[in-house]
């Protein structure tokens, strides 16, 4: 009793050493915790695998710098996912910042892990377009229209895996990784129910619960924050151990949120036992 009462009354100066510690901790010690992949994610991984070979993906980058620890693991395993499955990669983005945050999967996945695919082939960079759902509305039916060139001012039609590709119903599959509005609610909308193409993807956790409505029926699947990337990763280096290195960005970062979550669970259970006991105390005192 009195050491709940303590500990209600702690200084909130040391709760945040304590949440710090918690999360450098692990850190160091590269501690890594076993992730399994729900339904709902794996769900991605069946229907990516399912795909035959030269499938056409259209992957968008629809997040900023704010939300990279989230977003940024779900767009590189979906596209190593994709390109070690022989499937055709159409990098776009609906945020004018996800441009950039496309640059990095190119640079550390796909030119690294994927230095045999070639670029107009195998991939492309379409880049960004202002429009918001607008831009998804006009792609819709004419994605030439709107992207006459790819990222680097290139002629698109110069491409040959542009060739076949007249809108986005010429999509085996749509995927965006997103933290907001326009994001993977508006590519179900006015893609995915408007031409009943495929979409999935991953969004932050504070925006998941507002897409699992969406699922089965509208969403094939979803990766919800830092979780549903790290199971992402995980079912995709069972499959494919060779990326077992490189794969694991959003696995080793549940290591530290787990204990920092444990930590904080701690802090509000204590806090609200020890309020029922004081209030408890405080009653039997008026009755006596």
């Amino acid at each position: 009793m009195a050491l709940l009462e303590k500990l209600s009354h702690i200084d909130r100066r040391i709760i945040f050493v304590l949440i710090a510690l918690a999360v450098i901790i692990p850190m160091l010690f590269n501690l890594v915790f076993i992730v399994r992949p729900s339904p709902i994610v794996e769900a991605i991984f069946e229907k990516i695998e399912s795909l035959p070979a030269g499938s056409k993906i259209l992957l968008s980058y629809d997040y900023g710098p704010s939300t990279v620890p989230e977003n940024q693991p779900m767009a590189d395993a979906l596209t190593r996912h994709c390109l070690v499955k022989g499937l055709k990669v159409y990098i776009m983005a609906v945020w004018a910042t996800g441009e950039a945050q496309a640059n990095v999967t190119i640079d550390s996945v796909i030119r690294r892990e994927f230095p045999d695919k070639v670029y107009g082939v195998d991939w492309i960079h379409l880049g960004y377009k202002a429009g918001n759902q607008g831009l998804i509305n006009a792609i819709f039916t004419d994605l030439k229209g709107m992207y006459t060139t790819d990222a680097a001012g290139v002629d698109i039609n110069t491409f040959p895996m542009m060739a076949s590709i007249q809108g986005l119903r010429d999509f085996d599959l749509i995927l965006s990784s997103a933290s907001g509005k326009p994001g993977l609610k508006e590519w179900v909308q006015f893609a995915g129910d408007r031409g009943n193409i495929p979409v999935a993807g991953g969004v932050t956790a504070v925006e998941a619960p507002l897409l699992y409505p969406y699922y089965p029926r509208q969403l094939l699947g979803l990766m919800g924050g830092l979780q549903g990337a790290a199971e992402y990763e995980a079912v995709v280096v069972h499959k494919y151990p060779q990326f077992k290195a490189t794969s694991l960005t959003a696995v080793k970062s549940m290591g530290p949120q787990t204990v920092a979550h444990l930590v904080i669970i701690f802090f509000v259970v204590v806090g609200n036992v020890a309020f029922f006991l004081q209030r408890r105390k405080e009653k039997r005192a008026r009755t006596a």
